[in-house]
């Protein structure tokens, strides 16, 4: 895992054996003997972790690590305290500060490796979600991110020993805490529970806690739900496997109520910043790719996504069918009853077009009053039943639309199948609207098809057919 990785001590000894270690792992890395040089570099490098030494002159760890959180350039760079100080409030401390773990010295090197493995991973994650979100902004979309909450969380707890001490601890500080005593019960929590922590014993009654470690890292509900694990002081060697296999963070026992407050409490803010990065981009998706009034996709985002289509299509011989939609006489909705009226129809168009597709054809607003829809290995048979299920659904049923009489609206409907001749996505749409036209000039409220082209060589194809209402 190519990564690079920061490492600040005042101590040159301590430095060179850091360096040597790290480097066995084809790390890159950038050293520092100081909190303001170290500061400093974790602006200009942004590396992909921390090791950040507590004791030292001037400025210490604690409030290099406070500042580091605290600006919005390195706020999410993992931080790993590196202590000779054993005491469990120097922990609670570091990990108050807005360290991601510490390591006491002398470090143990299956520990540190272990732990820099699983914490590179989970930024370079992050890093991918903050680029996308990056990427949205350049494109004009708003991604701007609120705050992260400190609001109490939804805590699963898999472990016998201590079922009892772990819910009162997190309940006191307003955790909502469920206690499950075997593996497979709480799997079936877990995949049903919508959980922000699970906790989980190493080893739950006869049970191996990692097994369910695995099982969760391996399930799409659970896949991102960050695990810390219950360990005890041996459990070095377990400890690297279960980090290894995705485990976000660890606590030995005894377990003590600020040291796993604060734990929890880290994961927690972790967990949310992901989930706003996710849901950010997700968002900005939807705002480049649909447009409001209709939720459908754009014209954008149909074009792509027919240019795509019709490459597999050739390239597999497929058919791909296109439908143009037009409402028929919308003006007149517009003029006689307003523009509020007329989104109305628009919207409850939409509706209908999308409700009686397959979940796998695409509709589209294409523009004004005009839809697009496109029905993946649809030959003319098919996309005619389709379009004429169409043209039902809306003509079907008047729209409520103000405080007037409803609606009746009507749709003309134009089919054009491409895809297997390889015939570009702009000469296909050329057919579908002069397929349109004709049906417009036969009365409206029906449906047009245009025959395939013909391979090479093939005589002429015959003009447009028309099937009215």
């Amino acid at each position: 895992m190519s990564a690079r990785i920061l490492l600040v001590d005042d101590n040159r000894m301590n430095l060179a054996l850091l360096e040597a270690r790290m480097a066995r792992e084809y790390y890159e890395l950038i050293t520092a003997m100081d909190g303001p040089k170290a500061l400093a570099l974790a602006a200009s490098e942004s590396p992909d972790l921390i090791l950040l030494d507590v004791m030292m002159p001037g400025m210490d760890g604690f409030e290099v690590c406070r500042r580091l959180k605290a600006d919005a350039r390195t706020a999410h760079i993992p931080v790993v305290m590196v202590m000779a100080l054993t005491e469990r409030e120097h922990r609670v401390e570091g990990l108050r500060s807005g360290a991601d773990d510490f390591l006491t010295k002398p470090v143990n090197e299956v520990a540190l490796i272990a732990r820099s493995r699983s914490l590179i991973r989970l930024k370079q994650m992050t890093d991918e979600w903050r680029l996308r979100t990056t990427t949205s902004a350049q494109l004009g979309v708003d991604t701007a991110m609120e705050a992260t909450e400190e609001a109490p969380g939804k805590v699963l707890l898999v472990d016998a020993f201590d079922a009892q001490r772990v819910p009162r601890d997190l309940g006191a500080e307003g955790h909502q805490v469920d206690v499950r005593r075997t593996l497979d019960e709480g799997l079936s929590a877990a995949m049903g529970g919508d959980y922000d922590v699970v906790c989980v014993g190493l080893r739950v009654g006869d049970e191996d806690g990692l097994k369910l470690c695995s099982q969760l890292r391996s399930q799409r509900q659970t896949r991102m739900v960050p695990i810390l694990l219950i360990v005890e002081e041996e459990d070095l060697g377990s400890l690297a496997k279960g980090l290894d296999l995705g485990v976000t963070d660890y606590i030995v026992r005894p377990i003590d109520p600020n040291e796993i407050a604060a734990r929890v409490r880290t994961q927690l803010r972790r967990k949310r910043y992901q989930d706003r990065l996710r849901d950010d981009f997700n968002r900005s998706l939807s705002m480049a790719f649909t447009e409001s009034l209709t939720g459908l996709y754009n014209r954008r985002y149909f074009q792509a996504h027919l240019n795509t289509l019709l490459e597999g299509a050739k390239r597999d011989e497929r058919p791909v069918a296109l439908l143009m939609i037009d409402i028929d006489h919308f003006k007149r909705v517009n003029d006689g009853r307003g523009h509020a009226a007329g989104d109305t129809v628009l919207a409850e168009v939409a509706s209908r077009l999308s409700s009686n597709l397959r979940n796998f054809d695409l509709v589209a607003r294409y523009g004004g009053e005009e839809f697009v829809a496109v029905l993946p290995n649809a030959g003319e048979a098919g996309a005619g039943v389709a379009a004429e299920r169409l043209r039902k659904a809306v003509a079907g049923r008047p729209i409520p639309a103000g405080t007037g009489e409803p609606l009746s609206v009507s749709v003309s409907i134009s089919i054009a199948v491409g895809g297997k001749t390889g015939e570009p996505p702009a000469a296909l749409l050329e057919r579908a609207d002069g397929a349109l036209y004709q049906a417009k000039a036969r009365g409206r409220n029906c449906v047009a098809v245009v025959a395939e082209l013909a391979p090479a060589g093939a005589a002429e194809a015959p003009a447009p057919l028309v099937a009215a209402n």
